[in-house]
């Protein structure tokens, strides 16, 4: 936010760092629970302006319009000395200048602005709820969560955290992360006694947490912030390597010479459009300087018929042959395509970050998904509960995740391994109530978090074993749950199998913050959640115990192993053989379940703990007691199943890498159909393919993977490493293929994926910063949505190339063989005048391209193979096409001429009928104008066809051709700017036509009568020609290659599969379960 903006000043009675968290909560009217409201965040962006630094991104209007003047300069700079002729390309040019720079620059306005939505994003509490946000939207007294890998949004004032390093290089130049202190006083120092690297109460904006977590109120925003007061001492970009100028740097005398000529290739390259800009955008740049030298080739061919005799006519017919092999709209298009595909995908709730995601999106052959939040809703409640010695809690009818007062428990006898196998057959994800005879049943805490009463007026027995299986749970806990009083509802901040954890702990009065608050325990240090050892540790010490406890959950295998003990008091035994098996065994029940097992432990420690230096985490995790397993149950999402079955009949294939236990993640892959429910039918090896853990997976040598009959569709326990292992074994079997992320150590799969895909909920600033596109709602279905967009980008972009080069075609062959007619003084008379060219190539051409790139995605785009990458838009079917079409269209109006001029025009070309109107010149003039008229139609009728590359125009879509006999007119009106753009350049024939002196001045021509029939005949001509080009297409399976899904061989069909009872509560998806099975 620039200084200068007319935005309120951000001023304090002090420094922040000199102040209170309540000093600071009072100064911004904020609060630390809740954050700010509604209203007042619209008041503070108001006040305040946007947080962004003076200078950022903001499309220039003037480097705009200099692209589209620079085409008027080169048009102008060929001589004419007809004024007429002349003025009026002028008058077209500039017209066309204006339509494009205005398009182009609202284009440009709105990618802007859709840029500022990938940029990094701040988790702020508004409300009470957490929202996730662009960093730009952060206003002062906004209440922030920074994380391991975020990107601080802002300058924050800490008032709260755990373990907090952040990097400051970029503002202090020190390479070691700065250990911060939410808890430190300032108050006696002042801003110029202690530095910006000091100030540990503080984190700064830009800067990256390194590990820990903190929350914080948001100071100072944009030019306020400690570097936007760098950013106003610094100018200048960046450089590519041996740009320098300089001898200084080792770099060679020759230095600045090499770097100069560096320079100048790197600026024309800008400029020509050849080193910026996506694969697609560079390729058809390149495209375009390829069919400028064609076009210089073919004015040469216009002087030489001519005996290089260039008369102003020559040499303006020789320039608009040039011109019609250039189609001139096409940057154009293309980028105004690309902005409505980003625009659509917002919408979608998928935010592009790189625009070669756009292009490369309709390509992926294989996705591999994370499995928490993504396939599944991410709300998770803690189902059961298993504490050895005294039995099974079972939380049955609870359906709000955030709410401890729903639902209730019941307490029954663990099950007998025994019964493990009767347990699967009859389990349910809804898993019923759960009271059996010997079972006792527990109400719930109230609002007001007092335990409810019994029937008998007596508050439920909480065991010790409970007790410490409790506080365990909610201590081991960075997730936060409170009753909003104002609001009448319980809110949950915090990550979902933390809050499923916190809220089983509410259930008996045991939340973290009464346990902190009323029991007066302390947290000492905290070792947070691994992904590469999948626990976490806390210590924490009770006031007057003198003993520190120790506190750990995590996978269960990862768990178990740092145990010796088994259980607590009288239950309590030493870990064997024979008892690590019955655990492992009651971790698969509550797996097969579908449930998401961890392991709770603890265990007392005797030595002192410095809070900022705290023992290494192998000395304290280890000689635990296992306390119990938790079951927590996260539902797929409802739309799932249909989009892994829509990615199958598209030709993808969908792989699980998750960190959950083999079963559980199993049991989610068969509910919502990666996994096929009857591998019976498959062969071993196959079947034993399907489902590896991450240990068995990364043991294998590349060759092994490459052996398999299949890659693994679920890979479990998933590590980052095995990421990148699995995309580089896709690689090598030549697949396209997409990965989701989250965290920072996703950052290297991310990349190395061809469409690195982050979550904006729940993913790090790092992992987004490493990814292609941001999903907005970490939802799976979304990057299938994503992937459809990008196919209807692809085809449309296809269908404008074909109808673009189609007409450029046509007009070479009717302008280069129309040289052949020579008049008496053996001057080639022009079939089209060099304004009927440019009128055609700049105005008729242009808007049907743009209605083409609009077009709405047909109703098989998702029943189509992946496009071929490499080969990109220009695919062998468009080479063909675009050929075959461009030569009907061209002999169409080719015959016409012909007709005119030697039918009842007795072969009569006049003389000196280039330059003006002359008595001997009325069959020359006629036959251009029917040719104008004709050559106007089909190009305009062609977008229609090109709708669809391979159906009739008459039947464009088959759920219209069902529901009507003939759908043509509903068909052509579904994209109502193509459909009006047709209309209007058809209609503006007339005009053209009979308009005394704009017609045998202007254009050359003249108002006809029956040659109107062959203008109208040649367009069914035309049609006629199209549709049977496309039925033998579909008869003898031309190109059909390029537009099947192949039948999986295994016979894997992924979405096609169910269990026999639903694992959903949902009815809607139970009532699915009768589907195909595999």
């Amino acid at each position: 936010m620039g200084k200068s903006q007319g935005y309120q000043s951000q001023e304090y009675p002090k420094h922040p760092f000199t102040l209170s968290s309540k000093e600071i909560s009072d100064h911004l009217k904020t609060n630390d629970q809740t954050g700010l409201n509604k209203s007042q965040v619209e008041e503070a962006q108001k006040s305040y302006g946007p947080n962004k630094l003076e200078g950022e991104g903001g499309v220039q209007w003037y480097k705009v319009l200099l692209k589209q003047v620079l085409v008027l300069a080169m048009a102008l700079s060929y001589g004419v000395t007809d004024y007429v002729e002349g003025g009026v390309i002028t008058a077209v040019i500039v017209l066309n200048v204006a339509i494009g720079f205005y398009q182009e620059f609202q284009a440009e306005k709105k990618m802007d602005s859709l840029r500022a939505l990938s940029s990094p994003s701040a988790a702020v509490i508004r409300d009470g709820h957490v929202v996730t946000i662009p960093s730009g939207e952060v206003v002062p007294g906004d209440l922030v969560q920074i994380k391991t890998g975020d990107t601080v949004p802002a300058d924050l004032r800490l008032i709260d955290g755990m373990n907090l390093e952040c990097d400051e290089k970029i503002l202090t130049g020190e390479a070691m992360p700065v250990a911060k202190d939410f808890k430190i006083d300032f108050s006696n120092n002042t801003e110029f006694e202690t530095g910006v690297g000091d100030r540990l109460n503080m984190a700064y904006s830009s800067s990256t947490v390194t590990m820990g977590r903190a929350k914080g109120i948001v100071v100072f925003t944009g030019m306020y912030t400690e570097i936007g007061k760098i950013a106003e001492s610094m100018q200048g970009k960046s450089r590519k390597a041996n740009r320098s100028l300089s001898r200084k740097k080792g770099l060679g005398s020759l230095q600045p010479a090499k770097g100069v000529l560096l320079r100048i290739w790197d600026g024309i390259g800008q400029f020509l459009g050849l080193t910026v800009g996506t694969p697609l955008q560079k390729k058809l740049s390149k495209l375009a300087y390829v069919l400028f030298g064609c076009a210089i080739l073919l004015a040469i061919i216009v002087f030489g018929v001519n005996r290089f005799n260039v008369t102003n006519e020559v040499a303006i017919y020789a320039i608009s042959t040039g011109i019609a092999i250039i189609p001139e709209s096409l940057i154009a298009v293309l980028t105004i395509t690309m902005v409505v595909g980003m625009t659509q995908m917002r919408k979608r709730r998928v935010v592009i970050r790189q625009l070669s995601a756009l292009e490369a999106l309709g390509g992926v052959t294989n996705i591999c998904s994370d499995k928490t939040g993504t396939l599944t809703q991410g709300q998770m409640i803690t189902r059961k509960a298993w504490l050895p010695g005294v039995g099974m809690y079972a939380v049955n009818d609870a359906d709000d995740a955030a709410d401890p007062t729903k639902g209730n428990v019941s307490l029954g006898p663990s099950p007998e391994i025994v019964k493990i196998e009767s347990e699967k057959k009859g389990i349910q994800f809804d898993l019923g109530r759960e009271d059996t005879p010997n079972s006792s049943t527990v109400k719930l805490a109230h609002a007001d978090d007092t335990p409810a009463k019994n029937e008998t007026g007596q508050v439920p027995e909480v065991t010790p074993e409970l007790r410490e299986f409790l506080q365990s749970t909610a201590l081991c806990n960075l997730a936060s749950v409170r009753y909003d009083q104002q609001k009448n509802e319980w809110q949950a901040i915090g990550d979902p199998t933390e809050i499923a954890l916190q809220v089983f702990a509410h259930r008996f009065s045991f939340g973290k913050k009464s346990l902190e608050e009323e029991h007066a325990w302390t947290e000492l240090a905290e070792y947070p959640f691994d992904s590469s050892i999948k626990r976490m540790s806390v210590i924490y010490q009770q006031d007057g115990s003198g003993q520190a406890q120790i506190f750990t959950k995590g996978a269960v295998e990862r768990v178990i192993d740092l145990c010796t003990n088994l259980g607590t008091g009288t239950n309590q035994r030493s870990i064997t053989s024979a008892v690590k098996e019955e655990v492992l065994a009651q971790m698969n029940l509550l797996a097969e379940q579908g449930l998401r097992v961890m392991a709770i432990a603890q265990r007392a420690f005797d030595a002192s703990i410095d809070p900022h230096s705290p023992p290494p985490r192998e000395s304290i995790e280890e000689e635990l007691t296992l306390l119990g397993l938790v079951g927590l149950y996260d539902p797929p999402r409802l739309e799932t199943r249909g989009a892994v079955r829509e990615c199958t009949t598209a030709g993808i294939k969908v792989h699980m890498l998750t960190g959950d236990h083999p079963s559980t993640a199993a049991a989610i892959a068969r509910e919502v159909g990666i996994l096929p429910a009857n591998t019976a039918r498959l062969a071993e090896n196959t079947a034993s393919s399907l489902v590896k853990t991450a240990s068995e997976f990364d043991a294998l040598t590349d060759a092994e993977i490459d052996s398999m009959p299949t890659l693994p569709l679920v890979i479990a326990r998933c590590a980052p490493s095995t990421k990148t292992r699995m995309i580089a074994a896709l690689h090598r079997r030549r697949a396209f293929c997409a990965m989701t992320g989250d965290g920072v150590n996703d950052a290297p799969s991310l990349q190395s994926a061809d469409v690195g895909i982050a979550m904006g909920l729940t993913g790090s600033d790092v992992a987004k910063g490493a990814s292609d596109i941001v999903l907005t709602d970490d939802n799976f279905a979304s990057i299938v949505a994503a992937i459809e967009e990008g196919r209807r980008m692809f085809d449309n972009i296809q269908k404008f190339i074909l109808h673009l080069l189609t007409s450029n075609i046509a007009e070479v062959v009717l302008l280069i063989v129309g040289l052949g007619f020579q008049d008496d003084a053996g001057f080639s008379v022009f079939p089209l005048s060099p304004l009927q060219i440019l009128w055609i190539n700049m105005l008729t051409s242009s808007f049907p391209a743009f209605g083409l790139g609009r077009e709405k995605a047909g109703s098989d785009i998702m029943h189509r193979p992946p496009h071929d990458t490499k080969r990109g838009v220009f695919s062998w079917q468009i080479i063909v096409d675009m050929t075959v079409y461009g030569l009907i269209m061209g002999a169409c109006t080719l015959l016409t001429f012909v007709i005119i001029v030697y039918g009842p025009g007795g072969g009569e070309l006049g003389v000196d009928c280039n330059r003006g109107f002359f008595s001997r010149c009325d069959v020359v003039f006629r036959a251009r104008a029917a040719v104008f008229a004709e050559l106007t139609w089909l190009i305009l009728v062609s977008a229609w066809e090109f709708k669809s590359l391979r159906r009739s125009m008459f039947a464009l879509d088959p759920e219209t051709k069902r529901e009507r006999r003939f759908p043509f007119f509903t068909d052509i009106y579904n994209n109502r700017f193509l459909f009006y753009a047709v209309v209007i350049g058809a209609a503006s024939v007339f005009p053209a036509v009979y308009i005394p002196g704009l017609n045998t001045k202007v254009f050359k021509h003249m108002g006809i009568g029956w040659e109107w029939a062959l203008s109208v005949g040649a367009i069914v001509i035309f049609v006629a020609g199209v549709e049977a080009w496309k039925a033998c297409k579909r008869r003898f399976g031309w190109f059909a290659g390029e537009e099947e899904v192949e039948e999986e061989k295994l016979g894997l069909r992924q979405g096609f599969v169910s269990f026999s009872k639903s694992f959903s509560r949902s009815k809607s998806m139970g009532s699915e379960s009768a589907g195909e099975k595999v």
